[in-house]
């Protein structure tokens, strides 16, 4: 007899799980250190300063004067600030409205053919603008879209002529031609997404939908669209950033001409910081342009998880 009472050990054990419970803690801090401190020194301190800078006067060299809020007054007052934020506004028809409905239509086309060899040759075709370098995109459309270009050639071959014009550089064309060019860039991200989502909806509720006599236009709003709720949140939040953050293709087909016609936040952040050397205001600017992408994408999460529900 040694006297141990025979519940000792379990105890010694119940005591011991808490200490290894907190190792495991500490080992898993340990692999999410690396990555929290990368994101902390190229994410939060870049916007930490930002919203420092946003509050002065500053040029990027001399001495800073601190202006309080005068910055972001400014962006809702001046015109030449606010249209650019509204010019954003009217791209995410472009963005995110024109491909997701096509990236639908393209999908559910594909899908219907699935079997044939046509069905990946589509694939790629559809996806190869999601490829290609943005640079490279703009200024092949900045060819196809010119006076003597592609698409002019094309009007005056079928006797349309008179609607021949520099589509990027009129007042009234430049905005919807760089909208079109991001609608094709776009296009086909949307499409193997939505394409995707498809693929993981369960066949018995096709099957089901034409026992019950469902044509191909109410198996589509009845089966399809309903099943691709998660794939449709993804592209519209993704597309609606693109426009709301869009420099690239604008800064390579027009660089916000005719006369501020395509001008939009990030362009506009670019020339006060690195052009008129205006940096307190183009800071505030991408604050205000930070902001504004949040309030737009936070909602449409919200409608999806309560479409879950």
């Amino acid at each position: 007899m040694t006297g141990r009472s025979p519940d000792a050990a379990p105890r010694g054990r119940s005591r011991r799980a808490p200490v290894a419970r907190r190792w495991a803690a500490a080992a898993g801090w340990l692999f999410v250190l690396p990555a929290l401190a990368f994101y902390g020194v190229f994410v939060l301190r870049p916007i930490a300063l930002t919203l420092q800078y946003s509050l002065y006067d500053w040029n990027g060299i001399g001495a800073a004067r601190y202006v309080g809020a005068d910055n972001y007054v400014r962006i809702i007052t001046d015109q030449r600030l606010l249209s650019p934020i509204l010019h954003a506004f009217e791209l995410i028809i472009f963005f995110s409205a024109v491909p997701v409905v096509l990236g639908l239509l393209v999908a559910n086309t594909i899908r219907g053919i699935a079997t044939s060899r046509l069905a990946g040759v589509a694939r790629t075709v559809v996806f190869m603008p999601q490829v290609i370098p943005l640079v490279a995109a703009g200024i092949m459309w900045s060819w196809l879209l010119s006076s003597t270009g592609l698409v002019n050639q094309l009007l005056r071959a079928v006797g349309l002529g008179s609607l021949t014009r520099a589509w990027l550089g009129d007042f009234s064309t430049a905005l919807p031609a760089v909208g079109l060019i991001g609608a094709w860039v776009l296009l086909g991200l949307c499409t193997v997404l939505l394409l995707a989502g498809m693929g993981k909806i369960d066949t018995a509720l096709y099957e089901a939908a034409r026992l019950d006599g469902a044509g191909p236009v109410q198996e589509f709003f009845a089966v399809t669209l309903p099943g691709l709720r998660q794939e449709i949140a993804v592209c519209v939040t993704v597309t609606v950033i693109a426009a709301l953050s869009s420099f690239d293709i604008v800064y390579i087909s027009t660089q916000g001409g005719p006369g501020g016609a395509t001008s939009v936040p990030g362009l506009q952040i670019f020339s006060l910081a690195f052009s008129q050397r205006e940096v307190g205001l183009a800071s505030a600017l991408a604050m205000a342009l930070m902001v504004l992408v949040v309030l737009v994408v936070l909602p449409i999460q919200w409608v999806t998880r309560r479409g879950e529900g």
